[in-house]
């Protein structure tokens, strides 16, 4: 079939509906009414904007280490599950870096009623939102988050802005059916349809690819992201033999590790961070300034610690 035959037969299916539409409205004005109002209440509810729900803090520990901050928000664009076996439709915005604000701004959206049954309890939902920053952004993150009050750039302007959302322009304005013909009715509810089609968020729903039921997934996720205990240390400072500070030791109790591999250390001259994946947690900022080209660590598999020794640049009382 031709294009010219195609859009014929369209433009013959829209005159017969006008036609039905113009015969309802004089035959049956309170059934066009409740069709007309049907129309365009499902049309208002796809371009109603996204809301913030909640926001929480984590960090980045590569590619490049940082701050993630991330907007859980409630979208009715966004599909609710299908049943209780498939995974949870995510819709996410545009991920965003401040280098002034040295923060990292994600947002994802969720459909209103998922967010409304874990309304008690969102961790879930949170872990799911770290998952979804993983796996779609390639970020490594830590295991340690944060529930916060509000995250920087979490505006209404701003979730709008990065979910690529503009909201119809006469959503605000309904039309009166008794007062206007069913094509110029018609032409409106097209209109809408068409602004929330081509308005789409710049990313797609994207479900977890692996179909387990609803418990099942979260208990996987949840196995990447349950909250890592913060083991017991102790820090001392190490002098020469004329009693001068030269040198710091962190001693790190780590009963549940049997292997040094299973530890992630990262060092910088302000502090040192530890990571044993689902089980210990460790930030210890240093009092002075140190040289992380001078580190080294020693794990004793009998006592089950970690002994890190690094160099100062000052002593506590600041001279170099």
């Amino acid at each position: 079939m031709s294009l010219t035959g195609c859009t014929e037969d369209v433009l013959q299916q829209v005159n017969h509906f006008w036609s039905m539409l113009d015969e309802l409205s004089e035959n049956d004005p309170a059934s066009y009414r409740k069709f007309i109002e049907k129309q365009m209440k499902e049309g208002a509810k796809f371009s109603s904007p996204p809301e913030l729900d909640s926001s929480l803090c984590t960090d980045i520990v590569g590619p490049e280490k940082g701050l993630l901050y991330v907007n859980i928000c409630s979208w009715k664009r966004v599909p609710a599950p299908q049943d209780p076996s498939r995974p949870v439709p995510v819709c996410g915005g545009r991920l965003e870096t401040d280098t002034n604000e040295g923060c990292t701004v994600l947002d994802l959206a969720f459909n209103p009623a998922v967010l409304q049954e874990s309304q008690k309890d969102k961790t879930e939902i949170y872990l799911l939102a770290l998952s979804f920053a993983q796996q779609q952004h390639g970020l490594k993150l830590s295991q340690h988050y944060e529930v916060i009050n509000r995250c920087p750039k979490s505006s209404s302007d701003d979730l709008h802005h990065r979910f690529g959302f503009r909201q119809w322009p006469n959503a605000s304005k309904q039309p009166d059916p008794d007062n206007q013909t069913p094509p110029s009715l018609l032409q409106q509810i097209s209109s809408l349809r068409s602004e929330t089609q081509e308005q789409q968020p710049v990313a797609q729903i994207i479900p977890e690819p692996v179909e387990h039921k609803k418990k099942d997934l979260i208990q996987v996720i949840s196995s990447t992201f349950v909250q890592p205990q913060k083991p017991e240390y102790q820090l001392e400072v190490r002098t020469d033999t004329e009693g001068v500070p030269r040198s710091m030791e962190l001693t790190v109790e780590l009963p549940k590790v049997s292997s040094v591999s299973e530890c992630q250390l990262s060092i910088s001259k302000d502090d040192v961070l530890l990571e044993v994946e689902d089980v210990y947690y460790l930030l210890v900022e240093f009092p002075v300034i140190v040289d992380e080209d001078t580190v080294s660590a020693i794990f004793d598999k009998k006592k089950r610690t970690l002994t890190l020794g690094v160099e100062m640049l000052q002593n506590p009382k600041g001279e170099i």
